[in-house]
């Protein structure tokens, strides 16, 4: 179907010479050299060293229109997007302006009923509920009828958002690093990265007019990375250096146990110990808890859980949270399960792009559904699903090559009546069409892609490290790996290495799974565990692999393991 390729990734030796003359260990200079670090500063984690907020065009704009609402007590009413960037965009608004003595309340619109956005519905809603401004967080640079509503009924509105514009926008003060004539340098920003920065150029107007006294003192910002973090990694965007010191900082005061009740009772449901946690562990353990609610009820219970006071409550929503999560992924599975069973295990070599429909298909499960196509098939991937209005709502995601929201622009300009709206970014994207149209889509999609791709960006690159030393193959120096702050463009450290074999046994209740002890090809070494996941055959006895060395905690063992992407038998010459 696809062909699968190892590449080492490029080391400047400048760069790598500089990190290292800094005194930055030296396999650590390697990895980030690796990731296009040139700075020595990009390997600390300061606060300090945060792009300042004044480079955020409008940043200092939407600062002076919110503290004009808090000296004036005008009621401001949050519009969040129903996932967990917006639910944790949504909770750092509360706690944040809450503390600066803000009027504020929040409605997050549910997937089924309202849609995407600031929409002209909720600008009804936020008008009956008693608000005089609006703020979006994780939305609404597309809101333009919305914006113009809520206008119309004599409120003002505020857009924080961080996804790409299009063409036209609200007529209102934006903060978006992506809109145009935006030059803050960092466009890797999440929803929740956006009202923090807001939050900070509203901490520094208060400040000047002298707002806080001896019965209102300075909120501490930092208070609410944790919150930070979560979002930023929930939501996969680039981390760069601005985003891996939210993250790295927001971590630190998880692992401190210096977090809001709600995030220490989703560790504590998903079993996973706070005291430990690593960008993974968000992006596998707790986001998927957050946005659980925003899939299948409603993200209020998801805010609730991020905003709970007391630890009983805590305990009672993340539990809540829990059990919507394992209903997702039962859902997720049966549907996964139907399309898998009409498509051959291989596309055919010409296909360049993959679209699936079922009339029972699940409106909030559909772009987990899609990610896991994409990388079954490594294709470009479209899941729809019906809506209550008799149209098809679908969740894209895609592979390095296909920008995904510029595809379907460019779907939605050639057939100009199938598309009613759409938004996304390059490697995911949403829309919604004609109830009749999915054959047309189909059809488009394909014949869009065709034209952008060739066989080296249908090829599945596993992109390594390379080689790893023996002396750095331990346990400790992989604990020291595991310190650093890796995820979405920063990827963890991979590598290839060829091993013998020294013994294996199949793993798991249905044996579908492999556990090995390799040795470094003609290296005296200590057997090192690896896990094979997905393979239920007898592995030859000389392997290269792709792996990634990790952690491995069972009960009160901590050992290294490899955890391996992709492997090939070494073959004779």
């Amino acid at each position: 179907m696809f062909r699968k390729k190892i590449q080492t990734r490029t080391v400047n030796p400048d760069h790598l010479a500089t990190l290292i003359q800094s005194g930055a260990d030296p396999l650590l200079a390697q990895l980030y050299a690796a990731r296009a670090v040139q700075n020595p500063d990009e390997l600390d984690d300061h606060l300090q060293l945060l792009i300042p907020y004044q480079q955020l065009t409008n940043c200092e704009r939407a600062a002076q229109r919110l503290a004009q609402a808090i000296e004036q007590q005008e009621k401001i009413l949050i519009i969040a997007d129903y996932d967990a960037d917006g639910a944790t965009a949504c909770s750092v608004a509360m706690k944040g302006l809450g503390a600066m003595g803000a009027v504020v309340d929040f409605f997050v619109p549910n997937r089924f009923e309202h849609g995407y956005g600031l929409t002209p519905e909720l600008a009804d809603i936020a008008a009956q509920k008693g608000a005089n401004l609006i703020v979006t967080v994780d939305n609404g640079i597309s809101s333009r009828e919305g914006v113009a509503r809520a206008y119309e009924l004599g409120m003002d509105v505020l857009v924080t958002d961080h996804h790409h514009a299009g063409d036209h926008v609200p007529d209102c003060i934006i903060v978006n690093p992506n809109q145009k004539g935006c030059t803050f340098p960092s466009k890797n920003l999440a929803g929740v990265g956006v009202i923090f920065y807001v939050l900070m150029a509203l901490r520094a107007e208060l400040r000047a007019r002298h707002y806080f006294s001896g019965s209102l003192k300075e909120p501490n910002l930092g208070d609410l990375l944790d919150l930070v973090a979560v979002g930023t990694v929930a939501d996969v965007v680039p981390l760069d250096h601005n985003n891996r010191i939210l993250v790295s900082q927001g971590l630190k005061r998880i692992r401190a146990g210096k977090t809001g009740y709600g995030i220490l009772a989703l560790f504590q449901a998903a079993r996973y110990d706070a005291k430990k946690a690593q960008p993974m562990d968000i992006g596998f353990k707790i986001a998927p808890r957050i946005n659980a609610a925003g899939r299948l009820d409603d993200m209020s219970v998801g805010i609730a859980c991020l905003l709970a006071q007391d630890w009983e409550m805590a305990q009672s929503i993340a539990a809540e949270l829990n059990e919507l999560n394992h209903t997702r992924q039962e859902i997720e599975q049966g549907m996964l399960q139907q399309i898998l069973g009409e498509f051959p295990d291989r596309l055919p070599e010409n296909q360049t792009t993959l679209t699936a429909y079922r009339p029972d298909f699940h409106q909030g499960v559909v772009g987990i559904v899609a990610s896991r196509l994409k990388d079954k098939f490594y294709r470009p991937t479209f899941v729809f699903a019906p809506d209550d209005d008799g149209n098809l709502r679908g969740s894209g995601r895609s592979i390095q090559g296909v920008h995904l929201r510029d595809v379907v622009d460019t779907i939605a300009k050639q057939c100009p009546d199938l598309i009613y709206k759409f938004g996304g970014h390059a490697m995911a994207a949403g829309l919604t069409m004609r109830g009749d149209g999915l054959a047309q889509f189909q059809a488009a999609f394909e014949d869009v892609v065709a034209k952008l791709v060739d066989k080296d960006i249908l090829s599945q690159i596993f992109l390594t490290d390379g080689s790893l030393n023996a002396a750095d193959l331990t346990l400790e120096r992989v604990q020291f790996l595991a310190t650093q702050v890796w995820g979405q463009g920063f990827p963890q450290p991979t590598f290839c290495d060829e091993f013998v074999i020294t013994r294996q046994q199949s793993m798991g209740a249905d044996g579908k799974h492999r556990k090995a002890w390799l040795k470094k090809n003609g290296q005296n070494q200590q057997e090192v565990e690896a896990v094979f996941w997905r393979c239920e055959h007898e592995l030859p006895e000389e392997i290269r692999v792709v792996y990634r060395p990790v952690v491995n905690e069972w009960g009160n063992r901590v050992d290294l393991q490899l955890y391996v992407e992709h492997w090939e038998e070494v073959l004779p010459f």
